[in-house]
């Protein structure tokens, strides 16, 4: 900085060495007032760095404050959670101490269950061989029933039985008589052929009765459970056969409908003849009173099973009791006239088959039997 003086006429005159003094005194003061002013603006940049650093600390400060609310929102929402959590923990252990005390309550009365099921078990295993006892003894008194009922149809074939054995019996009386009277009369050389051929009828005969009484015997012995494929057509012709003089008295005529072929289903042959013995014989007494007397027997083979229908051209059943007829001693006759097991024995038959019957009737039309068994075991 450079100072000018101006001379004045009021200021004294000074020498030389005092102006050199002067000059020296005010450049010293120059320095000094520089050097103040250097230090001067030291301080003011300095101060400028500290305001900057001052703002920057500032900024520093609101972005950790902004921060510090975050933490302490964070904090807040944490100690909510946690309180949250701790409820839920102390209702967790509320609910668990419920449930251990229920679970040793379960486990008393397991104990208790198990108790009672030991007695229960003990006591179902004597039902049990009791309920086996009665079942075998139902079933034997079942076997006997059956047998029963046959023994009585039977007893009601004995009449046309001795007719069918009448006729191949008079049949060997006059062939045999026939072959005495050829020998008698010498004529047993030249007639031989003769001879042998009334011999040969007799024969023929013989095993006709033979036949009739075989038929008799078997069917009349206890039928075994055994199950295998039988020909039911050749079942109903045999029932048929040892009905045909009781329907041939009664003038009845049977309508066969047949397929060409066999049928064959799995059964027992004895117990379903025994079937179609009781159904033919309830036909019979059925059309007692009736103008036209008809038997109609169709049998069909559908898919796996054999539907074969009984028909009769009665009176049909009175209404209201198609679903009591094949009840045990349930009949229809007068006092003496049916013990009312026939139906039964056979519903029971044909349920032991695994097979259905059912009955259709229309009154004055007459009552049709449909049964239903299978091919296959």
């Amino acid at each position: 900085m450079d100072v000018v003086y101006t001379q004045s006429s009021s200021l004294p005159e000074m020498t030389h060495e005092q102006l050199k003094q002067e000059y020296a005194l005010l450049l010293e003061q120059n320095n000094a007032l520089a050097m103040r002013v250097h230090k001067s603006e030291e301080r003011r940049r300095a101060f400028v760095h500290i305001l900057s650093d001052l703002n920057t600390f500032n900024r520093k400060l609101n972005d950790q404050r902004k921060a510090m609310i975050h933490i302490l929102a964070d904090y807040e929402h944490d100690r909510s959670l946690l309180r949250k959590q701790t409820e839920r923990l102390d209702n967790s252990r509320r609910a668990l101490m419920h449930i251990l005390q229920d679970s040793h309550q379960s486990n008393l009365r397991l104990e208790n269950s198990r108790k009672a099921m030991i007695h229960i078990m003990s006591d179902l295993k004597e039902t049990t061989a009791e309920v086996q006892r009665r079942e075998l003894e139902l079933r034997e008194k079942q076997e006997q029933l059956v047998q029963a009922g046959k023994l009585a149809t039977l007893g009601e074939l004995t009449t046309g039985v001795a007719h069918e054995l009448n006729n191949p019996l008079n049949n060997i009386g006059l062939f045999v008589g026939n072959a005495i009277d050829l020998i008698e009369l010498g004529m047993a050389d030249t007639d031989s052929e003769r001879i042998l051929q009334e011999l040969s009828s007799a024969m023929q005969q013989v095993r006709k009765a033979t036949e009739i009484i075989s038929h008799l015997r078997t069917f009349g012995r206890a039928a075994s459970v055994s199950r295998e494929p039988v020909v039911i057509n050749q079942v109903i012709v045999q029932a048929i056969s040892l009905m045909r003089e009781q329907l041939r008295l009664r003038q009845i005529e049977m309508d066969l409908q047949f397929p060409p072929e066999d049928v064959i289903v799995i059964g027992n042959a004895i117990q379903l003849e025994q079937v179609f013995i009781n159904l033919l014989a309830n036909a019979r007494d059925a059309m007692a009173d009736a103008e036209r007397k008809v038997i109609t027997i169709t049998c069909a083979q559908v898919d796996q099973s054999v539907d074969i229908s009984v028909n009769d051209t009665g009176p049909g059943i009175p209404p209201g009791l198609e679903q009591r007829i094949f009840d045990p001693f349930f009949t229809t006759k007068e006092v003496g006239a049916g013990t009312g097991l026939g139906l039964s024995i056979t519903y029971g038959i044909i349920k032991e088959h695994q097979g259905t019957i059912t009955v259709e009737s229309r009154p004055g039309g007459g009552a049709s039997f449909l049964i239903q068994l299978n091919t296959e075991q």
